[in-house]
């Protein structure tokens, strides 16, 4: 069918076959819209990517209930019940087309933009931060959502400007701002690994979309004369953290306690780790935080280098399939938000692991679907159903 203004053309009239009307093609005002029957759309997900999701998040299972001491106690149940309902999250939002994305993507920013601002006046403090609201059923931390509000919202903006366009400083203005704000805000919670993930994924858009190396060098030289500035308003934990990725010997029992027995459980775990609820680091107790940012840690105790193979080797694959929907999907803006995507997830991936084994400083950066916490799994599993969603309507043109 053909859906032109206000007609409707049957194209197969004169044939004497019955006409099913489970794919649907409209055109209207010059727009392509596929409507897919729910068996068409199960049909048309990226099954690779979707078992690899599942698989993770089964060994988020085991690996939350060895933080537990090898009890069904209250993280491993709360990461799983988390689990299974942002899983279906991810598959609702997979079903909606990438038209309702690219229509909405402002307003989701706005509304991310709403909920950091109101952490400024209503957040819940823990640990020296206020990154929370308390909504009675979960703390969430809108700086994480920020991550995929600020992707959707450039890939949109870029989708609606000729590639002529995209180096005019006039044009420039308004995704420095859309970068800026956000980071600022997130800066004053005070959350400095965030803050540098949604600055990261948002510069991925930019430079995908063409934007010149000058204007990011320009950038980099500003940020490196104002270092020294910005330095003097750190925290002295934050600080503290950076001496310590300089030399974590400097205070053995305190800054750098973590991350010493960080690399030490990793080390022991040898080529094929101490076995599954074995790891002497993590159930004496000399692990603090084991089931948040460092839940890797604990894994590669208990099943070693190839175990911690297994686990890149699975975020390898979703970063791959990503990019493969990226290569499909007929729309600038789902192929800007794909790759922007595919490159926002595995640095936080790269990020959560090298600060485990001490190749940056430790930044709070959790590790995707394995980590605990609430709000960074739903933000993950919203990304990837955009992603999903981009797979199954990959031929829907947008205006």
């Amino acid at each position: 069918f053909i859906f032109n203004r206000l007609k409707i053309v049957d194209l197969k009239k004169r044939s004497n076959q019955p006409i099913r009307y489970k794919n649907l093609i409209m055109v209207f005002n010059g727009e392509i819209y596929n409507y897919l029957s729910l068996k068409d759309k199960i049909f048309s997900l990226d099954i690779i990517m979707f078992f690899c999701i599942l698989i993770l998040g089964i060994i988020s299972f085991f690996a939350m209930y060895s933080t537990d001491g090898g009890e069904f106690a209250y993280h491993t149940k709360s990461h799983i019940v988390r689990f299974f309902v942002f899983f279906l999250l991810f598959i609702t939002v997979s079903f909606f087309q990438v038209n309702f994305w690219y229509t909405w993507s402002i307003p989701i920013y706005i509304v991310i933009l709403g909920l950091l601002i109101l952490v400024k006046f209503f957040g819940l403090t823990s640990s020296g931060s206020q990154r929370w609201l308390d909504l009675y059923f979960l703390n969430l931390q809108p700086s994480e959502l920020m991550k995929i509000g600020l992707i959707l919202f450039l890939a949109k903006y870029y989708h609606r400007i000729s590639s002529g366009d995209v180096n005019k400083i006039r044009y420039l203005i308004q995704p420095f701002l859309a970068l800026l704000v956000p980071v600022i805000l997130v800066v004053m919670q005070p959350d400095l690994g965030t803050s540098f993930l949604i600055a990261v994924g948002g510069a991925i858009v930019v430079w995908l979309a063409g934007v010149k190396m000058k204007f990011f060098t320009y950038l980099g030289a500003l940020f490196l004369f104002s270092a020294p500035v910005a330095i003097s308003f750190l925290k002295d934990y934050q600080k503290s953290r950076i001496l310590t990725f300089l030399d974590p010997s400097r205070d053995p029992l305190g800054a750098g306690y973590q991350i010493t027995q960080s690399k030490i459980a990793i080390g022991s775990g040898g080529l094929f780790g101490k076995g599954f609820l074995n790891g002497s680091q993590s159930y004496l107790d000399y692990l603090p935080e084991k089931h948040t940012d460092f839940i890797f840690t604990l894994f590669s105790e208990e099943f070693g280098f190839f175990g911690s193979m297994f686990i890149l080797l699975i975020y390898v694959l979703i970063t791959w399939r990503i990019v493969g929907v990226g290569h499909a999907v007929r729309s600038s803006f789902g192929k800007l938000y794909c790759y922007s995507f595919a490159t926002a997830f595995f640095i936080y991936v790269a990020v959560n692991m090298g600060m485990v084994l001490g190749l940056i400083p430790i930044v709070g950066a959790p590790l995707p679907i394995m980590s605990y916490g609430g709000s960074s799994m739903m933000a993950i599993m919203f990304g990837l159903g955009i992603v999903m969603s981009c797979k199954i309507h990959k031929d829907q043109a947008l205006g």
